[in-house]
């Protein structure tokens, strides 16, 4: 692999009392264990991610501050001090008491973003139950998987969602309880024989709750990767993950108290509970959660309407909100925004570079995954920004680049991301599967799936996955790599690449787009495309054949689907399905 690197950006409006300084090995003078005195830790010495969150505030000038600013799909609007939050998760956690539920039992959740639904697993987590969220799109056979797979003995849902999955609820015969959140009384009819109703449980329930045991060690949150192959996986995380979660959002997204926050994943993925929960909480800070769906005007209007200060979103959305262009936003006052992040698949460097044009501040990528439980590798804000680069790890993560054998490979080459076990936020299981938990270590790595390399300053760059990796005529081809290029040219909205077999070169490179609006496909615009490509990359890199099509397929967490892709065009079985974004 030819080691290539992008030009470096500055982002001085991110500087701040909790930057690393100069970035040059740090992790000398930082580790993550150093984060464990910043928490309070429970009276017995334990630890609980609940109290962390929301109970430690309450004893300090942070107790009546606002913690939750919530706005609904109608223009509902509703704020939560962190008082109300450790008043209503203790009634929550007395509910499950009093249903009987005892540590470890698995509670799920299968809601809009709903005040209740952050309400429902801190107090899950004060009751020493484990949490699992589920995406709010899901259909009936993804959420039987789930629910079926765990265990759950309750669900907390909401009328129209229960709903959607009532034929699957029968089978399930470890769920004991359905729990409906009837918000505003949108629904006339909320529940079914055996259900019971939210508000008249917290009703019911005292506001007074002081046992709270958990160890570092002992499980808290449960969530189902999206799965290319097979049923999903419950990764299963400890307490001890809000060590690192809490230290991230300080480090990696410059969290600071009085900071306005907006992290736009949905709670049923993992972004969605460690950044959108754990993170902005521990911190202190005030956060915005918006119950809509995307529309760029809406978005441009939240950041200007509360004056959102810190805003971590995916690149799928990012590259919507490209297509609207950058005059957009130009007519809001965004000004209140100092800093800007994104993850949940690699950001191309052009949306880096369209984040100074069009919101005056470059976007700073990161690495994890649901398995990590929290950030790894980032473009920190002490750091200078390589475009397409995911940055450096974090202090006190050991990060390598390794062969099939678990050999280091040298600086610039390309192999296994993987990482040394034993950071606080690594998952401990997946669930009722120890065998396939035992898969992802080896020769003292854990392997992450992903194929990437180190440039000689440290900086790590994202290849593929593994078994995304294009090998034509010998050359090693990350899909990441084209798709950014191809993304560059100003009618490609969106580009998926592929490996199709070839008898002479092994594989080509087969290149799906979709086009901004305003574009109609035609084979002269496929030749310019074409054309274009070839003016970025090498004759072996650019793709083959182009194929302009409505949309790509996408997870509902906005990872575009390449091994559907691959499927479809080889005529081959699809597989699961279940995590597909619908139409």
């Amino acid at each position: 692999m030819e080691t290539s690197y992008s030009p470096i950006l500055k982002d001085p409006k991110s500087a701040s009392e909790h930057n690393l300084g100069e970035y040059s090995g740090f992790a000398a003078d930082f580790s993550l264990n150093s984060a464990e005195s910043e928490l309070d830790w429970l009276p017995n010495g334990g630890l609980n991610i609940a109290y962390e969150a929301i109970d430690r505030h309450c004893k300090t000038n942070r107790q009546y501050k606002k913690a939750l600013i919530w706005e609904g799909k109608a223009g509902e609007t509703e704020s939560y001090t962190f008082e109300d939050l450790r008043l209503l998760t203790n009634k929550f956690a007395n509910v499950l008491q009093n249903l009987g539920l005892s540590k470890g039992d698995r509670v799920f959740t299968f809601m809009e973003r709903l005040p209740e639904i952050y309400i429902t697993a801190f107090g899950t987590l004060k009751a020493g139950c484990i949490i699992g969220p589920l995406f709010s799109a899901f259909g009936p056979d993804p959420v039987k998987d789930r629910l079926e797979n765990s265990g759950a003995t309750v669900l907390v849902t909401q009328p129209e969602l229960r709903a959607r999955i009532a034929e699957i609820l029968p089978s399930l015969p470890e769920l004991k309880h359905i729990i409906v959140v009837n918000k505003f009384g949108r629904a006339e009819n909320p529940l079914v024989e055996n259900d019971l109703e939210w508000s008249d449980l917290m009703n019911l329930a005292s506001d007074e709750f002081n046992s709270i045991e958990t160890s570092r060690d002992d499980y808290s949150i449960m969530h189902y990767t999206s799965g290319t192959t097979g049923k999903p996986k419950g990764a299963v995380h400890r307490h001890n993950s809000v060590i690192q979660q809490y230290i991230t959002g300080k480090w990696v997204l410059d969290l600071r108290p009085d900071d306005v926050y907006w992290c736009t994943a949905d709670p049923g993925w993992v972004t969605g509970t460690s950044y959108g929960m754990v993170a902005p909480w521990t911190n202190g800070v005030t956060q915005i959660v918006y119950e809509g769906g995307f529309s760029a005007r809406k978005w441009y209007d939240i950041i200007q309407q509360y004056g959102v200060t810190v805003w971590y979103t995916a690149p799928t959305a990012i590259r919507m909100l490209m297509k609207q262009g950058a005059d957009l936003p130009k007519s809001y006052d965004l000004s209140s925004l100092r800093y800007t992040a994104s993850v949940g698949e690699p950001l191309n460097p052009e949306a880096v570079v369209w984040g100074i044009n069009a919101i005056g501040m470059p976007i700073h990528d990161n690495w994890w995954q649901t398995e990590t439980g929290a950030i790894m590798i980032a473009n920190y804000p002490s750091m200078d920004i390589r475009p397409g680069s995911m940055g450096k790890p974090l202090p006190g993560i050991n990060v390598g680049i390794i062969d099939e054998e678990g050999n280091e490979k040298p600086v610039g080459e390309g192999g296994n991301l993987a990482v040394q076990p034993g950071w606080p936020s690594m998952f401990q299981a997946y669930w009722q599967d120890s065998e396939r938990y035992d898969s992802r270590f080896k020769q003292g790595w854990y392997l992450t799936g992903d194929e990437a390399y180190k440039d000689e300053d440290g900086y790590y760059w994202f290849v593929g996955r593994s078994d995304d990796v294009i090998n034509t005529a010998g050359h090693l081809v990350g899909p990441f790599e084209v798709e950014s290029a191809l993304i560059e040219h100003p009618a490609v909205a969106e580009a998926g690449v592929i490996g199709k077999p070839d008898p002479i070169a092994m594989e080509v490179v087969k290149a799906f787009v979709s086009l901004k609006e305003g574009y109609e496909a035609s084979d002269s615009l496929r030749r310019d495309i074409t054309g274009f490509v070839r003016t970025k990359l090498a004759a072996a890199v650019a793709p083959r054949e182009i194929e302009i099509i409505d949309s790509l397929p996408k997870t509902r967490s906005g990872k575009i689907m390449r091994r559907l892709l691959k499927a479809r065009e080889l005529g081959l079985p699809e597989g699961d399905t279940s995590t597909l974004e619908e139409d």
